[in-house]
C-alpha cells in the first residue's frame, strides 16, 4: 500500500525530471486512501499528465537585455524629443551606430524618461526584485572583495545582496515552468557569497556571471583576463573554449545565449533570457570589427568605448535574427534597457559632455547618470499573435510623458509570465498598460534613487515627482555645488541649469516633505553625521 508522501516523492521526483518547478508539500495535501500497487501507478499516471498539461499552457518567453554603463545618449536612436514628442537628433545619436537598437525601436515603443539608479549593483538588485534601492538597501556599488561604505555611509547597507530564500524575478519564474538563463555580468553580490553565483537566486543556467562587474579582458586571445596577470582576479569564468581564439567577450556570450535559447525550445519550454552585457564597462577595449567605423574619433579611449556599442549593438541584431530561424519571434518579448547613466570617456563627470544635452554621467545624481535607454516590443510584431493580443506593443512610438523605472521591470516581465509576487513588497509597476496607449499617461510617478554613500555624486537622494526634481545633499561638501539642495523644473530646464531652490520655497517644502515620506515608506538607510555618526534626515 502506498501513502500520500510516497505519492508526493514520485510525482516531486517526476516533475523535477522535467525541469518544472512544483510545491512539495502542497503535492502532499492531496488526499488518498491507501491503494494497490496497480492503482498506484495509474493514479501517477494520471497526476503527471494533468500537471504537465497544466504547466504547458503557453507562455510567452522573455528576454531581457541589460547593457552596462549605457546612458541615453550612447546610441544612434534618439530617445530625447521636442516639445511636441517627436524624436529629436543631437550630436552624439550622430556619432554612435546601433542600428539593430533603431531596429527594435521601429517594432515597438522606448521611452524619453526611464531611470535606473546611479551605479550598477543597485539597478540589478531592483530589477530582480522590484524595489527601489532604498528599501533593497543594496545601495551602493558592491565591491567584490571589500565592503565599500564610505565614510558617512550607513555600516549595515546590503553589501551581501540577495540571501537564501530571497523573492527575486526568475526564481518565480521557475515556480511557473520558465527555463532561466543568465549570460554575462551579474554582481549581485560579494566572492563567496549567497549571491555571487547566480544560480541560487533563481537561475537555473548561468554564463559567465560571477561576483564582479567589470571583465578582466574583453578580448578571447587574453583568455577574457584569465592570461593577464594583474586581470586574474576580474577574468571570466566559464569560457574556455574560447580561450585563444581572436573573440570579444561580447560576441562569445551572445553564441553561448543563442545556444542556451535553442536548448529551451527543443524542450519545448517557455524561457527567460537575462542577457546581461559585461560590455560597456571599462577596460575600454578597442572591438576590431568596428574600428574602421570610428578612426575620426579625436580619442583612441572614446572610440573604443564606441566600438564596444556597436558591438553590443550586433549581440541584439543576433539575437532578434535567432529567434527568427528558431521559429519563436512572435512569441518573445523583449526589453532593452541600460543600468545606470553612461561612462564613455569623455569630458568631466558633473559636466555636459559624455551625455550632451544632459548634464554629468554614470555615479551622479544629474539626468545624465540616471536616465538609461529603455525599449519594449515584440520580436517580430504580428497582431494575429495570441500573446500579443493579451499585450499589444504600438511600433514605432516614442513615450516622452510617462516615468518608467528599472524597478518596474519585475512587475512587467511577472505579469506577462503569469507570474505572482505574493506578500513581497515592489515599489515598481506593471507598465504594459502605458505600451498599449501609445498617447502616454499624464499621471504623474514618484522615482527615488537614494545613495548614502562616496562616489562621484556623494551622499544624496535624488527625488522626481512629476516635472520637478529635487537633490538633496547631506554632506554639501562632497557635492559638485556649494549648494546643499538642488531643485529643477525638467520641462522647462532639462538639461539642470536653473537651481530654483530659493526661488521657489513653496515646491522646495512639498517636495522635500514627499521625499522625506519616500524614504521614511521605504525604511531607507540614512548617511551619517561628522559628529556622533547619527542617522542624517532631510532638514524640513
Amino acid at each position: 500500500m502506498f501513502t500520500n508522501s510516497l505519492l508526493a516523492d514520485e510525482i516531486h521526483l517526476t516533475l523535477q525530471k522535467r525541469n518544472i518547478s512544483a510545491t512539495h508539500s502542497l503535492i502532499k495535501k492531496i488526499e488518498i486512501p491507501p491503494i494497490s500497487m496497480k492503482s498506484f501507478r495509474l493514479l501517477i499516471l494520471c497526476l503527471i499528465i494533468g500537471t504537465l498539461s497544466a504547466f504547458a499552457v503557453e507562455k510567452p518567453n522573455i528576454v531581457v537585455f541589460l547593457v552596462d554603463d549605457m546612458g541615453l545618449m550612447d546610441s544612434s536612436l534618439p530617445f530625447l524629443t521636442d516639445k511636441d514628442g517627436n524624436p529629436e537628433r543631437h550630436a552624439l545619436n550622430d556619432f554612435y551606430r546601433t542600428p539593430n537598437m533603431e531596429r527594435l525601436a521601429k517594432q515597438g515603443t522606448r521611452f524619453s524618461q526611464f531611470y535606473a539608479m546611479s551605479v550598477c549593483s543597485p539597478t540589478r538588485a531592483s530589477i530582480m526584485n522590484g524595489q527601489t534601492s532604498a528599501r533593497h538597501t543594496t545601495t551602493q556599488f558592491i565591491k567584490p572583495e571589500t565592503k565599500n561604505t564610505g565614510e558617512l555611509g550607513p555600516a549595515d547597507w546590503n553589501w551581501q545582496g540577495f540571501t537564501k530564500g530571497a523573492v527575486t524575478l526568475p526564481s518565480l519564474l521557475r515556480e511557473v515552468g520558465y527555463r532561466t538563463i543568465h549570460a554575462g555580468k551579474a554582481h549581485f553580490g560579494p566572492n563567496d557569497s549567497y549571491a555571487s553565483d547566480p544560480r541560487n537566486i533563481g537561475f537555473e543556467i548561468n554564463i559567465g556571471g560571477c561576483a564582479y562587474g567589470q571583465p578582466g579582458s574583453y578580448l578571447g586571445t587574453e583568455h577574457f583576463g584569465w592570461a593577464k596577470k594583474n586581470r586574474v582576479q576580474r577574468a571570466v569564468p566559464g569560457l574556455e573554449k574560447y580561450h585563444g581564439q581572436d573573440i570579444f567577450l561580447t560576441e562569445a556570450l551572445t553564441l553561448e545565449m543563442n545556444d542556451a535559447i535553442t536548448q529551451a525550445v527543443d524542450d519545448e519550454m517557455p524561457f527567460f533570457a537575462y542577457m546581461s552585457h559585461y560590455a560597456v564597462h571599462s577596460p575600454f577595449q578597442g572591438d576590431a570589427r568596428f574600428a574602421a567605423n570610428y578612426k575620426d574619433a579625436g580619442s583612441e579611449r572614446h572610440a573604443n568605448f564606441a566600438t564596444m556599442i556597436e558591438g553590443m549593438d550586433k549581440s541584439l541584431g543576433d539575437m532578434l535574427d535567432h529567434l527568427e530561424k528558431l521559429g519563436v519571434a512572435d512569441n518573445t518579448l523583449v526589453f532593452f534597457l541600460g543600468d545606470n547613466g553612461t561612462d564613455a570617456p569623455m569630458g568631466d563627470v558633473h559636466a555636459i559632455s559624455s551625455s550632451a544635452p544632459l548634464r554629468a554621467k554614470k555615479g551622479t545624481h544629474y539626468e545624465g547618470g540616471m536616465r538609461v535607454p529603455f525599449i519594449a516590443a515584440w520580436a517580430r510584431p504580428d497582431s494575429s499573435n495570441a500573446f500579443q493580443k493579451l499585450r499589444p506593443i504600438p511600433q514605432d512610438v516614442i513615450n516622452s510623458r510617462d516615468i518608467g523605472t528599472v524597478y518596474d521591470i519585475f512587475s512587467t516581465v511577472l505579469a506577462a509570465a503569469g507570474g505572482e509576487q505574493g506578500n513581497h513588497i515592489v515599489d515598481g509597476i506593471d507598465l504594459s498598460p502605458l505600451f498599449a496607449d501609445e498617447a502616454g499617461s499624464a499621471n504623474d510617478r514618484e522615482f527615488l534613487m537614494h545613495f548614502p554613500h562616496s562616489h562621484r555624486s556623494s551622499y544624496f537622494t535624488a527625488y522626481r515627482n512629476g516635472d520637478w526634481k529635487l537633490i538633496y545633499h547631506y554632506d554639501k561638501t562632497s557635492g559638485p555645488s556649494d549648494a546643499k539642495i538642488e531643485l529643477f523644473h525638467l520641462t522647462e530646464d532639462p538639461y539642470e541649469s536653473h537651481n530654483l531652490a530659493s526661488s521657489n520655497p513653496e515646491k522646495l517644502q512639498a517636495m522635500l516633505k514627499a521625499m522625506n515620506t519616500a524614504l521614511k515608506d521605504s525604511d531607507a538607510q540614512m548617511p551619517l553625521t561628522k559628529k556622533g555618526g547619527k542617522p542624517q534626515w532631510p532638514n524640513l
